[in-house]
């Protein structure tokens, strides 16, 4: 019997550094990767996906939004083409749209500083005696002018259209509590406001019965004349009158 050859021990193999590190797991699969590795060693997927492209919102695929300015180029250009396109809506809406431009002067009236203004006549169509129309543009609230009965009218004349604003009005005998009732009081009123062109406004207010101003929001371009008609009193009785002590108008600066 032959005795057996020794075997030679087989060498051991190391792993390299690389092997031995392992990265992130693969997301597909979970298994451990070496750093280094681009692909999953097991099933080959991405061990680096590329981040999703989120799409642009649909108005930055529109010129001029969609070009890149590099160092600068094209900026001037495009803000000079979007403050055009801006300029070009808000005259087409101011000369085009109605609305448009009744919008455009509401803003400008509540930008825009009011000052009072005085109409050149006051014509009433009927006065009792010491209370004509006059009165009722004169600046003094303990004066008024004194309408006999309701469907009396007090007509305004300006010198130069203007913006009308507000009106004010301060119904009753006087601003003292203790005159105020003294005589009737309108509580219901027709405003019809004539501008240059001849296009006519209407209006109708209700007044409270109270002493002190109250004013009401118009809004109305180019005015040269304002008609205002009693419809409605408070207090009216045999011996009575209807006091009116002062109407106040405002343009815009």
């Amino acid at each position: 019997m032959k005795p057996a050859k020794p075997m030679a021990q087989r060498p051991k193999v190391r792993k390299s550094s690389s092997e031995t590190q392992q990265g992130p797991p693969c997301p597909q699969c979970g298994t451990a990767n070496a750093p280094d590795r681009r692909f999953c060693r097991r099933c080959a997927a991405p061990l680096r996906p590329t981040a999703r492209v989120v799409p642009l919102p649909w108005w930055r695929t529109v010129w001029p939004f969609r070009r890149r300015a590099r160092s600068g180029s094209g900026v001037w250009v495009r803000r000079s083409v979007i403050a055009l396109v801006l300029v070009g809506l808000l005259v087409g809406g101011y000369f085009l749209i109605p609305a448009g431009r009744w919008l455009y002067e509401d803003v400008r009236d509540k930008l825009g500083k009011a000052t009072p203004i005085t109409p050149t006549s006051t014509k009433a169509t009927a006065s009792v005696r010491g209370h004509g129309g006059a009165l009722a543009t004169d600046g003094l609230s303990n004066t008024y002018w004194g309408a006999p009965k309701v469907g009396d009218a007090l007509s305004f004349e300006f010198r130069a259209p203007f913006r009308l604003v507000d009106v004010v009005i301060h119904t009753g005998a006087s601003a003292k509590t203790e005159t105020f009732r003294n005589q009737a009081r309108p509580t219901k009123a027709d405003l019809v406001v004539t501008a240059s062109d001849g296009k006519v406004h209407k209006k109708s207010i209700t007044l409270a019965d109270k002493p002190g101003p109250q004013t009401i929001q118009t809004g109305y371009s180019d005015v040269v004349s304002i008609q205002l008609t009693l419809h409605e009193t408070a207090g009216l009785t045999e011996g009575r009158h209807i006091a009116l002590a002062e109407v106040e108008f405002f343009k815009r600066s």
